[in-house]
């Protein structure tokens, strides 16, 4: 079962962010991680990647150089890329990053590292997380949500995103 919910609470989830969720319900048996309990991210990205492609997402193929999906941070003189950070994936021309996590989501805080880097991209807008429904005992989808919906009720920190998709597979 494929769980979602876009935040902020208050406006409702774009098209393309559903369109992205239809997707991962198209694979939602074979990666279903109440079923398989070892299952990388990189198998589910193999999985997902055609459709994602046909999206608009330029998707991280590989662990070289040349595979990986490169989004600028910062610039220096002469339009110079000085820092840049790596997506899952990425659809420049509608400001979407996605990154799909398995086991680290929450027990290395990876989601937080993902909201700051797309935070720090540049023209990105949208940050789609996609975390695994069920991680040994734990409900890491529930667990990255109570933390979403904290951080945007409180109001204590503005992020400069549109939202955040968050996607439990």
């Amino acid at each position: 079962m494929i769980n979602w919910i876009y935040f902020p609470n208050s406006s409702p989830p774009p098209e393309f962010g559903r369109s992205i969720v239809k997707l991962f319900e198209e694979f939602a048996d074979s990666i279903d991680s109440t079923k398989t309990l070892i299952q990388h991210s990189d198998k589910v990205m193999a999985r997902l990647r055609p459709g994602l492609e046909k999206l608009g997402f330029r998707v991280e193929k590989g662990k070289s150089a040349d595979d990986k999906i490169v989004v600028p941070v910062l610039f220096g003189r002469k339009g110079k890329e000085l820092k840049c950070f790596n997506a899952d994936a990425y659809a420049p021309s509608l400001g979407w990053v996605l990154e799909v996590e398995a086991g680290r989501a929450v027990d290395n805080n990876q989601f937080l590292k993902d909201i700051f880097q797309a935070c720090m991209m540049h023209d990105v807008l949208h940050l789609a997380i996609a975390v695994r429904n069920t991680y040994r005992t734990s409900d890491d989808f529930s667990k990255v949500e109570k933390f979403l919906e904290t951080l945007y009720v409180s109001g204590r920190l503005q992020l400069p995103l549109k939202g955040i998709l968050l996607i439990g597979y």
